[in-house]
């Protein structure tokens, strides 16, 4: 090609020699051993450079001569015109990327091809994204970094590297995570196979799972998946799990009996002061790495402040820069002082300096006499006017600006808003505010195309402040009287002009040049560009700031400089027009951007005359960033024929404080060209400048920016903390003393004492001198011969882990990577998001229409690996959004701050993403190393008791004798009860059943209840042919059938065993369970409804079970009258009364044997606790199959003969306010409910409690409202409830809980507000605050509310009359003090006999059911719940006027997740991940082969599904400390529920594992 191309040498890595690397990564050999094999192996693929090209490696960037050099073939021919015609339309957007090197790179990755990634692929349904269509107006000018830097690559031959890693992903992946890891504790669990390497297009069944979980069948659709790649991920994943230790939780130090008592007697429990929590707590979480003793240090001695050039004194020059525009206005009236061109780049219009003059005068009178009357003036001189002009309106907005500076008012020219939410027009409102601006100039045609509302008024614009528009085309304008005259004063230190300026944090403030500086600033730029009067100028930069204002508005009407302004609109549609322009007017001097040199250079081909021999100084604006020495070289290589001469490219230094801070001054003609610097990047993130010379693929070359400039002082000092100066071989931040400079941040001066006030310090600490210097931004040094070197920006600066990367290079090196077509129009933003106590590096890149999926993952992949090795630095997170939606900046640049902004509030929208918190979040604690168990737990007793610690113990209140004769009777058997009840209280009514819209369609009485269960009892003798003891199945819905079926078969001698019934909807599903239940129980037979019957031998329900083995199945819908000749009696009350079956969370199906003994006790407890008798009523709003439920539902009202309403859950569905109206009509003063019923009245009624209170619905009435749960009280959703409905008269103390477990049905149950004077029912429930660092290691440790990392618990409800509670370490088996977290044992005469099982696990039955302490109490039994909790005792008193000690269940045993040796509770991750984003309707954690597995539940648009990614990733880290490892994005209602409400964690994960939850999208975090 005729364009220098650079030549990559990049090599495949042979088979063979691949197959060695993999083997040799699997452990068995040292890093040193490993480098040296590496270095062996590949010694043959990497060419030798003769010496002779040395010199032209100087850097990444080497330009070859049009016919390639033997040593490194180019691309072949073939291959480059293939990839010019590859496309239709290719002309026009080859502009926006640089061919220099992208022929290169595809011939080298042409031949990885049939590579497969390594990494998994994340999985999406192929439905959910739809690229957006693509604007076709989008501009090109597409900055990848900061303002408007255009699509540039960096011509940057990665060659070394690529020959390192792009060779074979596995082999990156495989060095990335031995490098940032310590050790691989899950290799274990992980350890399969060598790879094989022929692919496998169908994954054999058999196949291991996880090759299953990610072959996820559908990527099967899209792509073979090779057998290695599971592998190396499997390898991955046996690394990822990275290993150190948590520092141990404080424990008290003991304290003398007679301290502890005083304690004891203080009314609070001892909590340390609130001081200490609000403290940020990092240096006990983080891991600090060690300092690296190879890291380099500055050794050069103290930098001494760089002097400019004397600015000199022309006797011409004018005292003021109107004066200069009144000078020629006069005397040069026909002199042309701009040309602007139309959208085609053809002349529209010139103005000259007599038009500019006499506008400029008209508009300042008009400003100054017109707008106001005499007395009230509108404006007066100082006030601050905001400028609002087209960039293709350049005559406006002169005109406008000279007659500000005339009228003597202050102009802030700002962009024109193009919407009410436009890119940053929040931030533009406080800059207009900061600089109390109320008036807006504009042009005519800008003030119709701004966004009105329906009446014809302009919008009020998000933040602005209330504007004054005013039209300052020339026809609107007054001529001013003959005995007017502006005043002209010399140039003092007033306000000139305010330049806007967006900080690194998004807010834009304003930069005050007084008048002085203005001027001094022009004289400095004529001086040190030479600038005659009459030359001609061609601008290509935005004239409202910057190079563009400084050069071609200020200092060109100083100089009667005529400038041609070249749009950016214009740009757009012909890059070449500035170009013409140059040859055209025989140009003296040109002022561009690097993109402006790119797409010229891009465009030039249809050019064949231009010539640029004119041009005296090409002034390249944005020289200081890291591709602008590529775009000058290419430039000049293309454009030198066309009469460019190399000495006049002039890269300068700007910043919005300091206006110009260097620039490079034409060379002489033949003078050698400055020298480069070719750096080190390792050096560079530590601020030290080292020559690079051993590895050339991370180095940076930088080219010099010029001197400063004349008048002006420099320094460099250290970027944060006190202004400290740099050593001489350190990078720091350029501080610049000079007239020429800007005063103020306008209306802001905290930030500005800061910035423009800035006194260097030297080694000690002293100041230098009194002179202030301002801070510019920029970071830098000074070179040989006082050149000055720019490196970076501030605002682009991204500290990781103490070393400093630049946000522009990594642009580079992003936009230098594209084996595959992936990016748009090179739009690529960096920048850095703190996260657990860190910055992180994020890239999100614009993606282009037509990319596949895989294209982009490899091109992901292979960004990954080119930063990893040239900046080694790891990347948190890589995102791609489709093409033009990134925010733009007004010039269409990628509006960072903005897209930072989204990126946080999850509005980024990608459709691919890639997070790596494994390689780069390094600074995690270490892993708690479990400490062997040589404490016997005797000692532990007694140490915690040295230690004042009380054992962690409670009891309920004694269950009291039963003297009664008749009420022993009755007591003794719920069957006896029932009988008796039906004799002495015949018409008592004690169930009435609600429909949907709260109508009793059934009620019981004690009679028709005992009748109902004689006939029932009579058909299982006749037709049941069943033995005393068998037992039967009640498959009913809620109901009083379901309660006269269970008396039924306590009459009859048989075991009732109740069973939910099957959804008629959903067959598949919970057949299984009803017939699961049936087998285990070896039912002989099942009582049921005829509806019922029909579905259980329906065709349906034969596709999932085998209907032809059913039991015995006996309808009760139509008894004929009989008695039972018999009612059986139990012999003994040790004899089983009923079975109860439940499945728990984790999956597992249990039933539990429950003696007549254990239920009459268990009724007798909860009629003392709720004070339960027949005049009482309460409403029920539970399922009654198991547990608590079953026992509030069938049993307690035979035992007290209180009246039960009987409201089931399912009819809340059709008719949400049934509960809550229920309620109110009743009267009710207690109810039982579910987690799910409240929750479902939470969201379904919570807005709409105005209604229901207009509707007359009044709480007032209930005292207690108890949630049975068998899990942790959900804080959150009762005290929502309780918010919700307080206007409603719900009291805020009726909300309390209830805890049982399989083993003892119900443990704790807290009721309200009793009647009698001594208050039974016992305190209210308290709330504590609990550090969750400690949680994590099993202590519990009280803290303040809204302390950091606090998690509030809230007591279970108070312990049951007749139970016993202690708190045992599972491991030891010994009890444990009140400051830990142990399992919950129950000691109590209702607990269950046992587990029915069909094999007899006598061991479970022993360990779970007849357990004693190992230490303490030897011959008590106790039953393990398998909760987790603790006991606090509280301030409160109890019944019998004891303390209260208050019970806090934490979690399930079974369910606890064990990770990096701390354990975690599901559902502290679970309440985090639903906090991170609006989205997010459910969550569920479970883990995988050592991984955690986060499955989040969208409720938004699936658009919104890849946001939720980084934000759960985040939110764990930041509050858990652990690295997420896959984040799946599933529909709402996927995660399984019970239920109770439950989530059935377990069931999710088989069903991700057996790849069965169609995910919207899964990602895998590196």
């Amino acid at each position: 090609p005729k364009s220098a191309s650079v030549i990559f040498f990049i090599s495949p890595i042979s088979p063979l020699a691949s197959v060695v690397l993999l083997s040799s990564l699997q452990g068995d050999i040292t890093q040193k051993g490993y480098e040296k094999k590496r270095a062996k192996l590949l010694a043959c693929y990497i060419p030798h450079l003769s010496s002779k090209s040395s010199s032209a490696i100087v850097f990444l960037i080497f330009f070859a001569d049009p016919s390639p050099s033997p040593e490194a073939p180019g691309p072949s021919t073939s291959a480059s015109r293939h990839h010019r015609t590859h496309r239709s339309g290719g002309a026009r957007d080859e502009r926006y990327r640089s061919d220099i090197h992208t022929e290169a790179v595809q011939a080298a990755l042409a031949k990885h091809k049939e590579e497969k990634m390594a990494l998994p692929m994340p999985t999406k349904r192929r439905s959910a994204f739809v690229q957006s269509p693509i604007d076709t107006c989008t501009p090109p000018d597409t900055s990848s970094a900061s303002e408007d830097e255009g699509s540039l690559r960096r011509k940057a031959a990665l060659s070394a590297v690529l020959a390192q890693s792009l060779q074979s992903p596995d082999y990156w992946i495989n060095r990335s995570v031995q490098s940032s890891s310590t050790s691989s504790s899950a290799s274990s669990t992980l350890s399969h196979g060598e790879p094989k390497t022929q692919p496998q297009p169908q994954l054999q069944p058999a196949a291991s799972v996880l090759a299953d979980v990610l072959a996820h069948t559908r990527i099967g659709k899209l792509f073979s998946l090779k057998r290695s790649n599971i592998n190396v991920y499997q390898r991955v994943i046996a690394r990822l799990v990275v290993v150190g230790c948590c520092p141990g939780v404080p424990v008290n130090s003991r304290v003398s009996t007679k301290i502890q008592q005083l304690l004891n007697t203080l009314k609070r429990p001892k909590r340390p002061p609130l001081t200490e929590f609000f403290l940020d707590d990092a240096e006990e979480i983080v891991e600090v790495p060690q300092p690296d003793p190879n890291t380099p240090k500055p050794e050069g001695r103290q930098i001494i402040p760089v002097k400019g050039e004397p600015l000199g004194v022309v006797s011409n020059w004018p005292p003021a820069l109107q004066a200069a525009l009144a000078r020629w206005g006069a005397t040069q009236a026909k002199s042309p002082a701009l040309t602007a061109l139309d959208i085609t780049g053809k002349p529209l219009y010139t103005l000259t300096y007599g038009k500019l003059w006499s506008r400029s005068l008209k508009l300042a009178y008009t400003l100054l006499n017109k707008l106001g009357t005499k007395t009230e003036p509108v404006l007066q001189p100082g006030d601050r006017v905001a400028l609002v002009y087209p960039n293709s309106d350049p005559g406006m907005f002169w005109v406008a600006f000279y007659g500000c500076l005339l009228a003597e008012v202050i102009p802030v020219p700002i962009e024109v808003p193009l919407s009410r939410q436009d890119a940053g027009s929040q931030q533009i409102g406080f800059l207009l505010g900061s600089c109390g601006v109320s008036l807006a100039l504009t042009s005519e045609v800008c003030l119709k195309g701004l966004p009105k509302t329906p009446n014809g008024e302009i919008i009020q614009f998000k933040g602005w402040p209330r504007m004054k528009w005013v039209v300052t085309d020339t026809k609107y304008l007054t001529k001013p009287s003959k005995d007017w005259q502006p005043h002209i004063p010399t140039a003092n230190t007033d306000t000139a002009y305010i330049e806007y300026k967006a900080s690194k944090e998004g807010t834009v403030m304003g930069v005050a040049v007084s008048k002085i500086s203005m001027l001094t600033h022009c004289q400095a730029l004529t001086q040190a560009c030479n600038y005659c009067e009459g030359e001609t100028l061609v601008n290509v930069l935005d004239c409202k700031k910057d190079m563009g204002l400084w050069h071609g508005v200020l200092t060109s009407v100083m100089n009667r400089i005529h400038t041609i302004t070249v749009p950016y609109a214009v740009m757009k549609a012909c890059p070449m027009s500035w170009v013409q322009r140059v040859h055209i007017h025989k140009a003296r001097v040109a002022l561009v951007k690097c993109r402006d040199l790119h797409w010229a250079m891009m465009a030039h081909k249809d050019q064949r005359d231009t010539n640029l021999s004119s041009i005296r100084m090409l002034i390249v604006a944005d020289g200081a960033n890291p591709w602008s020495v590529s775009s000058c070289d290419a430039f000049l290589n293309v454009f030198q024929s066309h009469g460019l001469k190399p000495e006049v490219i002039c890269p300068c230094a700007t910043s919005p404080e300091a206006l110009t801070v260097a620039i490079r001054r034409p060379g002489a003609r033949g003078a050698p060209l400055p020298a480069r610097a070719i750096l080190s990047m390792g050096g560079l993130s530590h601020s030290v400048i080292r020559v690079n010379t051993e590895d050339k693929n991370s180095a940076l070359t930088v080219q010099d920016v010029g001197h400063i400039m004349p008048g002006a002082l420099m320094c460099i000092v250290k970027p944060d903390g006190p202004p400290q100066l740099c050593k001489t071989d350190e990078i720091g931040e350029i501080v610049i003393n000079s007239r020429a400079g800007g005063t103020m941040y306008y209306g802001l001066p905290g930030v500005t004492k800061n910035t423009f006030e800035v006194i260097p310090v030297n080694q000690a600490g002293a100041p230098i001198g009194e002179i202030p210097f301002t801070r510019t931004g920029l970071l830098g040094f000074v070179g040989p011969g006082s050149l000055v070197f720019v490196v970076g920006k501030i605002e682009g600066l991204l500290m990781v882990s103490g070393r400093r990367h630049n946000a522009d290079d990594l642009v580079a090196t992003a936009l230098a990577v594209e084996p595959v077509k992936t990016v748009y129009r090179g739009r690529i933003a960096v920048f850095s998001v703190t996260v657990f106590y860190d910055e992180r590096i994020v890239i999100v890149a614009e993606q282009r229409p037509d990319a596949s999926e895989e294209d982009s993952f490899q091109w992901m992949s292979r960004v990954l690996q080119a930063i990893d090795s040239i900046h080694q630095v790891g990347l948190y997170c890589l995102a791609l959004v489709p093409a033009n939606t990134l925010p733009k900046t007004p010039l269409g640049g990628i509006h960072i701050c903005e897209t930072k902004q989204n990126f946080l509030e999850g509005n980024l929208h990608p459709c691919n993403i890639l997070m790596c918190p494994h390689t780069c979040v390094t600074n995690l604690p270490k892993p708690r190393q479990k400490q062997p168990v040589d404490v016997g737990p005797a000692s532990m007793l007694v140490g915690n008791l040295v230690a004042g610690k009380r054992i962690a113990q409670a009891t309920g209140r004694e269950l009291g004798v039963v003297e009664d004769q008749d009420l022993i009777r009755k007591h003794q058997f719920l069957s006896e009860a029932l009988q008796w009840r039906a004799q002495t209280d015949p018409d008592h009514v004690l169930y009435v059943l609600l429909n949907a819209k709260g109508v009793a369609v059934c009620t019981a009485t004690c009679a028709q209840l005992h009748k109902r269960a004689e006939k029932i009892t009579a058909t299982l003798m006749e037709r049941g042919g069943l033995n005393t003891g068998d037992n039967v199945v009640l498959l009913y819905p809620p109901g009083i059938d379901l309660i006269a079926a269970f008396y039924g078969c306590l009459y009859a001698g048989v075991i009732p065993v109740t069973v939910r019934p099957p959804h008629p909807q959903n067959l598949a599903a919970t057949l299984p369970t009803v017939r699961m239940i049936i087998d285990v129980s070896k039912a002989a037979c099942i009582l049921t409804t005829q509806p019922l019957m029909r579905i259980l031998r329906s065709r349906e329900a034969a596709a999932s079970v085998n209907v032809k083995t059913w039991p015995t199945i006996i309808d009760t819908d139509d008894l004929p009258r009989k008695r039972p000749p018999h009612i059986y009696k139990p012999p003994t009350a040790e004899m089983l009364a009923y079975l109860d079956f439940s499945v728990s969370t984790t999956g597992m199906l249990t039933g539990v044997k429950m003696s007549h003994a254990a239920v009459s006790t268990l009724c007798r407890s909860i009629k003392l606790q709720c004070e339960l008798y027949s005049s009482r009523q309460i409403a029920i709003c539970l399922d009654p199959y198991c547990g608590l439920g079953f026992v509030l539902w069938c049993l307690s009202s035979i035992y007290s003969g209180h009246q039960s309403i009987l409201i089931p859950p399912l009819e809340l569905e059709s008719s949400l306010p049934l509960w809550l109206s229920t309620l109110s009509q009743y009267k009710i003063r207690d109810t039982f409910c579910s987690y799910s019923v409240m929750e479902l009245c939470t969201k379904g009624l919570g807005t709409q409690t105005e209604i229901l209170k207009a509707r007359g619905l009044n709480l007032s009435c209930v005292r207690s409202c108890v949630v049975i749960a068998e899990e942790r009280p959900r804080l959150a959703l009762t005290q929502s409830f309780s918010k919700l409905f307080k206007d409603l008269g719900l009291s805020p103390r009726a909300v309390s809980t209830a805890f049982g477990s399989r083993v003892s049905l119900a443990i704790c149950l807290q009721f309200h507000g009793s009647v009698c004077p001594q208050g039974t029912a016992g305190p209210d429930p308290s709330t504590v605050y609990v550090d969750m660092k400690s949680l994590r290691h099993d202590r519990v440790r009280l803290v303040e509310r809204g302390a950091p990392q606090s998690l509030p618990l809230m007591e279970s409800g108070t312990i049951l009359p007749g139970v016993r509670v202690i708190i045992v370490n599972p491991e030891t088996r010994g009890p444990l003090g009140d400051s830990h977290l142990g399992e919950i044992w129950v000691n109590s005469p209702h607990t269950a006999s046992g587990y029915y099982t069909i094999y007899g696990e006598e061991g479970l039955q022993a360990d779970h059911f007849n357990t004693r302490l190992s230490f303490g109490e030897p011959h008590t039994l106790w039953a393990r719940t398998g909760y987790l909790g603790f006991i606090k005792r509280t301030e409160l008193l109890d019944a019998s006027g004891d303390r209260h000690d208050a019970l806090f269940v934490v979690g399930s045993l079974d369910e606890t997740l064990e990770l990096r040796g701390l354990r975690y509770h599901p559902i502290d991750i679970e309440t985090s991940v639903s906090r991170a984003h609006r989205s997010i309707a459910e969550s569920a954690v479970f883990t995988w082969t050592n991984l955690l597995v986060v499955v989040a539940e969208l409720s938004g648009s699936e658009q919104e599904a890849l946001d939720l990614v980084p934000l759960v990733t985040n939110v764990v880290l930041e509050e858990h400390h652990l690295i997420v490892g896959v984040v799946v994005i599933v529909d709402p209602g996927v995660i399984p529920i019970n239920s109770r409400g439950e989530k059935q964690r377990m069931h999710l994960r088989d069903s991700f594992l057996a790849d069965q939850l169609d995910p919207i999208y899964v990602a895998y975090n590196m």
